[in-house]
Formats: C-alpha cells, structure tokens, sequence
C-alpha cells in the first residue's frame, strides 16, 4: 500500500493520476490511500477533480480502456524492457503501467467536516477497489474495529446534509472560494501599508520552479488567468491550491504563534495552523467578501500600529524591530534532514535505503532503565557527536511548529538535528521534557545487555 497526503496544509497537490501510474508501472496491483482530509471540496470542481483521488482513477479507468494507452505501453516496454532500476533511463521516463495488468485498487479518506457543512468529526472514507468483492470483510472488519458500535446520528445526517448541498450548490461554492482568496492574495500584496508588513506567498514561493512545468508563479500578479491556472493544474507534477493562504508575519516581527494568539485574542481571526515567522489562512464555502475586507482592516489596523510603535520609540525601538525581523526571516534554523537508524534496528545495515524497525525502538523507551536523559545544552551531547557513543532517539520529538517529528524512535541524531533544537525559540516540542532532557535509547540496551533488554531477535508486540 502506498499512502499519502494530498493536499497539505499548506496547499501542495500531487499530480494524483502521475503518482498512481508511474506506481502501478513498478507494481501492477498497488493499493493507493490518499489522505484528502483537507480536499474532501474538490470533488466539486472541474479545476480541481483531476488532483483528486477518485477523479484521478476515473481519468485512469477510462484510459486504461482506449487501445491507444495500450499501444504507448507497448512502446515503452520496448525501450525499456523490464525496467531495471539500475537503468538511468526508467527514472528519468514518465512511466506508464500495463492497462492488461493494471489494477485500480483506490481508497481515499475525507474528513467533510474541514471544508464542508458537517459536524465536528463527520469523515468519509470512500473505496474505488475494483477488487473490493475479494476484500470487503476484512475492509469492513478493520473499519470497525476503531470505530463504535453505536453511530452518531446526527453526524451521519450532517453528513447527508453536506453531500446534499454540495451536490446542488457545490460547483459555485468552490469557485467563490478561490476568487475570495485570489482577492485576498491580491490586497494584501498590493496594499501600500500592509505589504510593509506582509505579504501572501505565492505559486512560485511555495513550489519550486522544477515542478512547475507551466512555468505559472502566481494566481494574482503578472496578468495571470483562469487558462494559465488551469494548464498549471493539468501539467505541473505540484500545485499550489489558491485557497491556502500563506500570510507571511515576520517582517512585521511577529512569529506565527504570537500572531495567531493576537488575531483571537483582538480579532476574533481564528487559525489552524502557524510557522515559525507565517501564518496559514484558507478560504472555504462559507466565507463571503465581508471576511475579505475585515481580513484587510485589521491588517491595516495591525500595519498602523506598528508605524506609530516605530516612530514613538525612536531608533532604539526601529533598532530592536530591525533584530527581531532579522531573526525571524534570515536566522531561520535549517530544518534538519532524517539521518539513519541504528543498526540495531535494520536488516540491513549494510544496505543503502534508510528504513528501520521504528515500532521495536517505540517499545524499548517503555524500558527506563534501558534508557538515558542528556540535557540539551551538555557538552556530553557535543563530545558523543564527535565521538560516540551515538545519540539514538527514544521518542518523536515534534517543535510545534513546524508540528512534524525531527526525531523518531530509533533514529540516529546527528549535529544538525541538535543546532536546530537549540536555535528554536518555540515552547510547545511535544516529546522532549526540558528539565530532564533528551531521552535516548540507551548504548548498552542497543547491545542487548540492559537488565531488562529482550534478545535481539524478539519482537514488541501490542
């Protein structure tokens, strides 16, 4: 099975059909899981339902029937053979499966509650299996093993109510949402006082330009139209959904949690999500223009309030917003790169793949006598960097934000995972304890010879 999210919190979409043919290239009856819990809206427009799933599988089951799709895999056999990977060439090919072999094995999870008319928690998980019949029950039994035997009905009916209302009204509800944000993205960057300040980053900002074969940088600057966006989301290997708005806060000197926290405090602006110097807002089906203008008052009213802080304070006061701008948009700490496990819990330790065996170093932190704490700022940490013993992760460390873990159980830490820990000026790191430090597995539990270390062949299980 191969799962993944599309589309991100910030607005990155696949190229959904690509992904599921170059896949089923290699391995003919893959099962695709496509996290769309923010996506579940774009089933109802034309723009968008390519980069979805479902739509994505439509498009491939039609393909997949017309003998020309035959006759270009035909071709590409020829020149490719069996796709050997150590031939450079079937890398740098756009792959295409076998339509006689190909399976269409589809589900796709949609929390409708994110972006449409339902209750709190009211999700779908929708099945495009063409082998569902073979695997209905087991599908069925792991469903409700994590779910009550006793449904909710009111989300049920709000979820009827949200099917409903999209399906009459869907289409014209989308499209006012990406014309609401396009309108935002154009007045904040155009404003002469505001775009002081702030500023929505754009196509070109958030994609790079490689995966952008349409060469289209923004969705409101250089005389973008709805053809040049269109022709992005039918050729780019990414996109960038309009109606994620990343609203840059740091040259205002603000980093995204302080702004987010003064936004609901002053405002009554509520977010989902923050960065270290952004913020992300998003336009859905029920915001209307009355948002885009206060969105807009108060960023005015933010801008004035900085003008008048900075005049009144004198050079001291522009000399410290100068510092803090500065920390927040050029110190930025490089978010650090997975390094490897241990080789205790590889296979193949030899081998030049990074996978591990996450879920037995997950239950050997259980083991507190297998386990160590080191503080961050110690000098212990710096000399094991340079000469071992290794630091090896009992826990996910996760900084909110960025919200993702920059250590995972088992994971070797290296020097750059540590420079950034110790640059972060955030307070909320899910699985790290300040006062006590980092907790490592470990050097003599790796070896097996903790009090409480199982042999190196056991496994944990639940």
């Amino acid at each position: 099975m191969v799962t993944l999210t599309n589309c991100t919190f910030d607005g990155h979409v696949y190229d959904v059909r690509r992904v599921m043919e170059e896949c089923l290239a290699i391995k003919p009856d893959v099962v695709f899981l496509w996290d769309e819990a923010w996506f579940g809206f774009a089933r109802f427009s034309p723009l968008y339902r390519p980069r979805t799933a479902m739509g994505a599988r439509a498009d491939l089951k039609d393909a997949f029937a017309d003998p020309a799709y035959l006759t270009r895999y035909l071709a590409q056999e020829e020149l490719l053979g069996s796709l050997d990977p150590a031939d450079p060439r079937v890398l740098d090919t756009r792959l295409i499966p076998d339509p006689r072999k190909a399976k269409l094995r589809v589900y796709q999870t949609n929390s409708t509650h994110k972006s449409m008319s339902a209750l709190r928690q009211g999700s779908m998980v929708l099945v495009g299996d063409e082998d569902y019949h073979r695997h209905e029950q087991a599908f069925k039994e792991a469903v409700f093993t994590h779910a009550s035997t006793s449904p909710n009905q009111q989300l049920i009916a709000s979820l009827d109510i949200a099917r409903r209302q999209m399906e009459l009204e869907g289409y014209g509800l989308v499209m006012q949402a990406i014309q609401l944000a396009i309108e935002i993205r154009r007045a904040v960057n155009t404003h002469p006082l505001v775009s002081k300040y702030f500023r929505v980053l754009d196509v070109k900002d958030m994609v790079p330009a490689e995966f952008r074969q349409s060469g289209l940088e923004s969705y409101s600057e250089g005389g973008a139209t709805w053809t040049d966006a269109a022709l992005a989301f039918r050729e780019d290997e990414f996109i960038l959904d309009p109606t994620r708005l990343t609203l840059f806060c740091g040259s205002a000197g603000y980093d995204g949690t302080q702004f987010k926290n003064l936004l609901a405090t002053e405002y009554e602006i509520q977010l989902n999500k923050t960065s270290r110097n952004s913020i992300l807002l998003q336009t859905n089906i029920n915001n209307t223009r009355s948002d885009v203008a206060n969105l807009l008052k108060v960023l005015v009213e933010i801008s004035k309030e900085i003008e008048a802080r900075l005049k009144s304070g004198g050079e001291p006061a522009r000399t410290a917003f100068a510092a803090r701008v500065k920390s927040l948009v050029e110190d930025v700490p490089d978010l650090p790169n997975f390094s490897h496990f241990h080789d205790r819990f590889r296979d193949e330790p030899k081998g030049t793949t990074l996978e591990g065996d996450m879920r037995s170093a997950f239950y050997m932190a259980y083991d507190e006598d297998g386990c160590e704490h080191v503080k961050l700022m110690s000098p212990e940490i710096d000399q094991r960097l340079q000469s071992g013993p290794p630091l090896v992760s009992a826990h996910f460390v996760i900084p909110y934000p960025p919200g993702f873990p920059i250590m995972v159980p088992g994971q070797v830490i290296k020097a750059d995972t540590i420079e950034f820990m110790r640059k972060l000026d955030v307070k909320e790191i899910h699985g790290y304890d300040a006062g006590r430090g980092l907790k490592l597995i470990g050097p003599a539990a790796l070896e097996g010879k903790s009090k409480n270390a199982k042999p190196a062949a056991a496994k944990a299980s639940v």
